[in-house]
């Protein structure tokens, strides 16, 4: 199949999910340029890849990164520990994904795709589900052509930094995983990557509208190879 070449913008590239999605798309036909905001630039080249240091404070000035991009992906995330307060999670978790995705959308971005997380509900009593839902909503009032909203259970994959208890639960769930079959398989660990390759293999279908794929339909689209 052939694709019309696309651009890119990942934000979020230096995370477990978004560094598999930045090698995802760079080796991906459909797309002739990967735009990533980062604090400080990855050690990486690429001839399709264009590195934009930021302040994500002041990301309203530098909107002009936004032109001609075709598809917006989303990739931020933090813990409460990481961060250090609800108020520094609330910001990275929903002030950045909304700022960024109403810039896009004045900018003519028309396609939309966003990690949530498994039991987002606005209406939650869990700080982390609510603020989730929050986000979601959020981007929904935005108003793009098409939104994906990808919700996984716990990732798996090779971290820069070390979250003990995340590491201990990808044990347990990896160990579990050959019964979580049927009525738990909602709730199947997945790997960084397999979200990646979901997301990019969603992008390329072009659907329209506003779309929610629970873990185990992420696990189905991110095993597809749309390469071809």
């Amino acid at each position: 199949m052939n694709h019309p070449e696309r651009k890119a913008m990942i934000i979020g590239a230096t995370g477990l999910v978004g560094g598999h999605l930045v090698q995802s798309l760079l080796e991906h036909p459909a797309y002739s340029e990967v735009r990533i905001l980062v604090r400080r630039k990855l050690h990486l080249e690429h001839p399709k890849l264009k590195q934009y240091v930021v302040n994500w404070g002041e990301l309203e000035l530098q909107s002009h990164l936004f032109e001609g991009i075709d598809d917006l992906y989303c990739c931020l995330g933090t813990t409460i520990k990481k961060a250090g307060s609800q108020d520094k999670f609330r910001e990275v978790d929903y002030d950045y994904p909304v700022r960024a995705a109403v810039l896009a959308k004045q900018h003519g971005v028309e396609q939309m795709l966003v990690i949530s997380s498994m039991g987002a509900n606005a209406g939650s009593r869990v700080f982390y589900s609510r603020t989730k839902g929050e986000m979601e909503d959020a981007l929904t009032n935005v108003g793009f052509r098409t939104l994906h909203i990808f919700r996984p259970s716990l990732i798996l994959g090779e971290r820069g930094e070390k979250r003990p208890g995340e590491q201990f639960a990808a044990q347990i769930m990896t160990f579990l995983d050959r019964w979580m079959k049927g009525r738990l398989d909602k709730y199947r660990a997945i790997h960084a990557l397999t979200i990646a390759q979901a997301m990019r293999n969603i992008a390329i279908v072009q659907t329209r509208g506003n779309h929610i794929y629970s873990n185990e339909v992420i696990h189905a689209l991110g095993v597809q190879d749309a390469a071809s």
